[in-house]
């Protein structure tokens, strides 16, 4: 496979230095990204870079995954307008084994074919350098000129935020010497990343020039958004992240399945393997019949597998059968007790004591009394006459009896008054 037009018909190159194409063509290649381990778990804003190196190990290609121990510690200025808060080296190392976790499910790390993948962190040979070193070594090659052309820095010095201070200044110095540094230890002559690392990148190229003479080579993918001009991977409540104890694979899942058309055309091409031909029929099936989310529920259940599993990915799709009203008692049943969290967050929610329920207690009494989700009796036998009450996903009438033995996780009532109103009753 052809590294370049796999990634042209994907809609993931922005920028491409002359003679990048003919490397990757020439001989197996060793490319890198770089990501900053500010937290302790990937979000889907990563994948896009991430998923540029998986293609490139499916090319043929090695890929190394660089994580900015140092990098990190100091805060890259490109499309920011604030200081970064700065990380110890306890958290980084934390944070760098927890992110090789989750890259294992997306790159071979294992294998010992030639083209495994690496990881580093730039933290192991950054630290050995004493600043005069560094200076001498490394800055005296690249001018303050060539630095201060770079778009990142001068908006800042343009007055975006407050400045730039000089450890943010010497960023792309700090970034330049990690391509030298893999270039020389890996062979490394590919730094790809987002059009917004442009700049970094080819300082590292030009640094790589000017200090031995050899070839490097830069590729950029454009920066992802979505059609309402909304930052993708960002919601009401903040990143989607790859650890479910941050996002729980059905928010993760439910994320993909609300992607507007628009937006599942382009994702689909940029967040799975699937080839051209198959992402086409997919197209021409949804085009069909959009109401029937055939690209979302073709990119969502490829995404979902991959980060967390098919059994997650499965209980995803089930809990969102419950919340749209296909479940049953048995689906329901089935939840674990944090995908039922998650699917019913936000939802009014009723706190009672269990003695009410070992008691055992009628519809009526509990949702006029311990849990008013009704005004009046009135109101809730007229709506149980209609058949338009269940609990559980059981139709009640006014003679049947509530206890413990019929909550969820032995813990929770789940109401449904019509189709669309849920409520929540935790027996504590």
């Amino acid at each position: 496979m052809n590294f370049v037009e796999e990634l042209k018909w994907r809609g993931m190159i922005h920028d491409m230095m002359p003679g990048t194409a003919e490397q990757l063509q020439k001989e197996m290649t060793t490319a890198y990204v770089g990501i900053d381990p500010t937290a302790d778990s990937l979000h889907i804003g990563h994948l896009v870079g991430v998923m540029m190196l998986k293609h490139l190990q499916a090319c043929g290609h090695r890929p190394i995954v660089l994580l900015g121990g140092a990098t990190g510690m100091i805060g890259d200025p490109s499309g920011k307008s604030q200081e970064r808060n700065l990380l110890d080296e306890a958290t980084l190392r934390h944070n760098q084994a927890c992110i090789q976790k989750q890259l294992a499910k997306f790159l071979d790390f294992d294998s010992h074919d030639p083209n495994a993948a690496i990881l580093v962190n730039n933290y192991d040979w950054m630290s050995k350098f004493t600043f005069l070193e560094f200076i001498r070594n490394i800055g005296k090659h690249i001018t303050v000129n060539y630095m201060m052309a770079k778009d990142s820095v001068k908006k800042r010095f343009n007055g975006e935020g407050d400045g730039m201070s000089f450890t943010e200044f010497t960023y792309q110095l700090v970034q330049g010497y990690d391509f030298l540094y893999l270039n020389q230890h890996y062979g490394c002559k590919l730094q790809m990343g987002g059009s917004d690392q442009w700049g970094n990148i080819t300082t590292g190229t030009e640094l790589i020039r000017r200090k031995t003479d050899g070839e490097a080579y830069a590729l950029t993918c454009p920066l992802i958004t979505k059609a309402d001009g909304g930052k993708f991977g960002k919601t009401e409540k903040g990143n989607i992240w790859l650890d479910p104890e941050r996002t729980s694979p059905y928010i993760f899942y439910q994320f993909w399945l609300n992607c507007s058309d628009e937006d599942s055309k382009k994702y689909i091409r940029i967040f799975t393997m699937k080839s051209k031909e198959e992402i086409e029929a997919l197209e021409k099936e949804h085009d069909a019949a959009p109401h029937l989310r055939i690209l979302q529920k073709a990119l969502g259940e490829d995404i979902t597998v991959r980060v967390h599993s098919r059994e997650d990915y499965e209980a995803a799709v089930e809990a969102s059968n419950i919340l749209f009203g296909k479940g049953t008692k048995e689906s329901l049943a089935k939840l674990s007790e944090s995908m039922f969290l998650s699917v019913f967050e936000g939802v009014p929610t009723f706190h009672v004591a269990r003695s009410v329920l070992e008691a055992g207690i009628s519809p009526v009494e509990l949702l006029t009394g311990p849990a008013a989700v009704f005004a009046s009796k009135g109101e809730i036998r007229r709506l149980i006459k209609e058949g338009g009450l269940s609990i559980n996903k059981t139709k009640v009438n006014e003679e049947t009896m509530l206890s413990t033995e019929v909550t969820i996780n032995q813990k929770y009532l789940l109401v449904q008054k019509g189709k669309k109103n849920y409520f929540v009753i935790v027996i504590q």
